[in-house]
């Protein structure tokens, strides 16, 4: 326990630059009744809704004013938290006046339209002073990719996003030097920036190519400091939404999420969807599923670029899209950092000893990773 205890406290002073008298929430949930995780898995989840109420205690008992808001498992990553995590966060009154305006379910739906977000920021901004200042997100499924997750940081709220995280992980990706890291992220992400297109090549034969015209890369760093901000932590990618309806290409699958594929999943993408699924690995009907629920879920969602130096693990995503050299393709939402595609999915796929060429407008080509090797 001093281990973690000590864990816990560079997270809030180091990551989220904790300040006196802040109001903080820590959520996690439980594997719901209808889930069937693998039995490894489920161990890794019941271990982080621990740590989540750990961290929860720790941050009551040396800060104050703190809560620990614990619930069942949402559908999927990129599904909007329950009602009692709003209210936590938010506080009673905006959530009784978004329920007041109508708009509360389509939110929750993920079906609100621009009136309706703009009416939830409005009703937001009005009472900023009400919402949480830190919210830590030990859920196993993720939040990053929410109107929820938006509406905390549009108030100013600083936004930390541990999905899958696995307590080891706080003495191994975790013990990154900081300042390297936001250095090598902010120049890899300002190389990209230059671009027009992406291509990315690997040796299990993914192929991909994506429009950028209109879109910004930015960096995930890990320091949460300032107002609004929000990142994963372990941290370490550059990311963008490419501009829907340009990616193209084959992506060759050998990890999930949580675990490597037993054999590989192809997926074609043509006009920034996937379009077609080869392969009998189990994984393919869960991917099947998703994409019978709401064809939003096909969409080519994010493109990143992994910059921890310290982080390794093949077998668990938050980490896996954070090495360093290594590429992550997501399928479903990217509604909250730069793209169009609003849907309750968003999952990453990570892909090894990338080549990745910037194109420029004028044609011209740049090499950012060769076999996985930075080389800017």
């Amino acid at each position: 326990m001093p281990q973690l205890n000590e864990a816990f406290a560079s997270l809030f002073t180091t990551n989220l630059g904790i300040r006196e008298g802040e109001r903080i929430v820590v959520f996690g949930d439980t594997i719901r009744d209808d889930e069937t995780p693998l039995p490894a898995d489920e161990e890794r989840r019941r271990r982080l809704h621990e740590v989540a109420r750990k961290m929860g205690e720790f941050a009551r008992n040396t800060y104050g004013n703190a809560d620990f808001i614990s619930f069942p498992a949402t559908p999927a990553s990129g599904a909007e938290p329950p009602e009692i995590l709003w209210r936590a966060v938010l506080g009673d009154g905006i959530v009784d006046r978004l329920v007041a305006a109508g708009i509360f379910s389509r939110l929750l739906a993920k079906t609100a339209d621009k009136d309706d977000v703009q009416t939830a920021t409005d009703l937001v901004m009005s009472a900023k002073d009400d919402i949480a200042d830190v919210v830590i997100a030990l859920s196993n499924n993720s939040t990053s990719h929410t109107r929820f997750r938006s509406l905390v940081n549009i108030a100013g709220g600083r936004f930390a996003s541990l999905p899958t995280f696995d307590p080891d992980m706080f003495f191994t990706s975790m013990k990154v030097d900081w300042q390297s890291l936001a250095e090598r992220t902010g120049r890899l992400a300002a190389a990209v920036n230059l671009a027009a297109e992406i291509e990315v090549e690997t040796p299990n034969g993914t192929r991909m190519q994506f429009g950028k015209r209109g879109r910004t890369a930015k960096g995930d760093d890990g320091m949460l400091t300032a107002p609004g901000s929000f990142g994963n932590l372990p941290a370490g990618e550059v990311y963008l939404a490419p501009l829907e309806g340009t990616s193209c290409g084959v992506m060759v699958l050998e990890y999930g999420p949580t675990r490597k594929l037993s054999s590989l999943l192809t997926l074609r993408v043509a006009d920034g969807k996937v379009v077609e699924i080869q392969g009998d690995e189990p994984h393919r009907l869960k991917l099947e599923q998703k994409f019978a629920e709401n064809a939003n879920n096909r969409n080519i969602a994010e493109l990143g670029i992994g910059t921890n130096d310290r982080a390794s693990r093949p077998d668990n995503i938050l980490e896996a899209e954070k090495i360093l050299g290594t590429i992550h393709i997501a399928l479903g939402d990217n509604s909250g950092f730069g793209g169009t595609v609003q849907t309750p999915f968003h999952e990453d796929y990570v892909f090894y000893h990338p080549t990745l060429t910037a194109i420029m407008a004028d044609g011209s080509r740049q090499t950012l990773l060769r076999d996985g090797k930075l080389i800017i």
